[in-house]
């Protein structure tokens, strides 16, 4: 594989999207199968994601924790449809400190076992609730066919783990952690997501309702980028998660529980890239301006000079700026094609005629309906011109994202037209809701039921399988995914 391009998308997707993680250097394969090293590049677009996230998560009055990774395996055991939901995926310590364990340890592949034994000693009265948790880690699930950001062995998140009194206090909690993804999606990652919930056959293990975001990558298959689940009383009573009403009465808790990992970085590549590399969306670019001066030997000094100069007024405006003048044995054109791999949104070129004529040439990555390829900006005015050029840059990449996915979501009435529509797009169909259809429609075509969206109309109808009637008075959207 060359350092210069990648496959094309229409050639080889899944070939493009490997090529690409490495190439614009976000990570690098870990010595384990299926880990990964995150590259500073890549690791400061998860800090963004993890900064707005994290400020949401405070604001609405939780406060971050800290739980072990190793869980004994009899906490697992004790609410049986969640252990077996995670059976395949664990991995599991048997021996330590040179010598077998009298009870084997199961590496964290989520918490809500953990954190749940200590919300019953935490919680004792009324008074106590709700409890709001959330805890920022590293989790494992042993994955047979890894891929980078979007499965692999071991990945970052932030968990939500949260108690309450009752049902209402908990299914609001619940829809605020979705809509916080869903607003962080597309005001970060410029990711047109839909909301909605997933069908019984998709819920998380142990969940009474389990709501998603699922936003469209560039070959037609969804992803799923955020989860939030209203547990019930299933883990309290496993648990003994209780507290004493005001009656005087023990009641069992009703939790929630609520995830972001680092595969919404995968969902960035997916929905912004194109042939050349990455697309960034400045809200979520590590760079989001790169200034390349050009020139040799006394011509490099005059016009790095004047790179730096412009890169500390750009950077007194709160725009993260960087200066490539230190890599003199590349020539511009390499250079230009690197900052592209890597999407950086708006790159400034500055050679000695740009000087001499007081400008600097900016190149956006995509050109945008307002303004395409190349332009030259007076050098003085470039600082003030830039945080409106980037939000625009911001707002175009939403835009074209969520026109990409309305072009490739169409309703099917039909057997025939739901097996056309969900190699390459989503499919929104009638559907029965019975699990057996769903593992039908999932040998016959790969697709599975996104969700329900929040949003979508009222409608009445016959399964696209089946021809039983539907079971959520809307349709369903069908795809394959990531």
């Amino acid at each position: 594989m060359s350092r210069e391009g990648v496959t094309p998308q229409s050639e080889d997707f899944s070939a493009w999207y490997n090529e690409v993680v490495i190439k614009a250097q976000l990570v690098d394969r870990g010595p384990v199968r299926g880990t990964m090293v995150i590259r500073p590049y890549g690791y400061r677009m998860w800090e963004l994601l993890q900064t707005d996230l994290d400020r949401r998560i405070k604001e609405a009055g939780h406060d971050n924790a800290s739980f072990p990774m190793f869980i004994p395996e009899s906490y697992l055991r004790r609410e049986a449809e969640h252990v077996e939901g995670f059976s395949p995926e664990l991995a599991v310590v048997t021996h330590a400190g040179g010598k077998e364990l009298e009870e084997p340890l199961v590496v964290r592949p989520t918490s809500e076992t953990v954190i749940g034994e200590y919300m019953a000693k935490w919680i004792d009265s009324h008074r106590d609730l709700p409890l709001l948790l959330n805890q920022w880690a590293n989790v494992v699930r042993w994955e047979m066919r890894p891929r980078m950001f979007l499965r692999t062995t071991e990945f970052l998140w932030q968990e939500g783990h949260t108690a309450h009194a009752d049902e209402d206090d908990a299914m609001r909690e619940t829809m605020w952690a979705l809509d916080a993804y869903a607003s962080l999606a597309r005001e970060l990652a410029a990711m047109p997501v839909v909301a909605g919930e997933k069908t019984p056959g998709e819920r998380f293990a142990g969940a009474v309702r389990t709501y998603t975001i699922e936003g469209m990558m560039r070959d037609g298959r969804a992803l799923q980028a955020g989860t939030s689940h209203y547990l019930g009383t299933n883990f309290a009573k496993a648990f003994e998660i209780q507290y004493q009403d005001e009656a005087g009465k023990l009641v069992p808790a009703h939790t929630t529980s609520w995830g972001m990992s680092t595969r919404m970085i995968g969902g960035v590549i997916m929905t912004h890239g194109d042939d050349k590399g990455l697309v960034l969306p400045p809200r979520l670019a590590p760079y989001q301006v790169v200034i390349v001066p050009i020139g040799r030997g006394e011509v490099a000094e005059r016009t790095g000079e004047a790179a730096r100069r412009l890169g500390a007024a750009i950077k007194s405006m709160g725009i993260r700026v960087h200066v490539d003048d230190n890599r003199p044995q590349l020539s511009p054109g390499f250079k230009f094609n690197d900052w592209e791999m890597r999407g950086v949104p708006v790159r400034l070129e500055i050679g000695p005629r740009d000087l001499d004529n007081g400008v600097v040439t900016l190149a956006r990555r995509l050109p945008t309906a307002d303004a395409q390829g190349k332009e030259a900006v007076p050098l003085d005015r470039v600082p003030e011109l830039l945080p409106g050029i980037l939000a625009d840059f911001q707002a175009f990449l939403l835009a074209r994202a969520e026109a990409f996915r309305e072009d490739n979501t169409r309703p099917a009435d039909s057997w025939a037209d739901f097996a056309a529509q969900v190699p390459t797009g989503w499919s929104l169909a009638f559907h029965c809701g019975r699990t057996e259809c769903e593992e039908e429609i999932k040998a016959d075509t790969a697709a599975t039921p996104r969700c329900i969206p929040a949003e979508g109309p009222a409608e009445e109808g016959r399964c696209v399988k089946c021809d039983q009637p539907s079971a959520y008075g809307k349709r369903v959207i069908f795809g394959r995914s990531y």
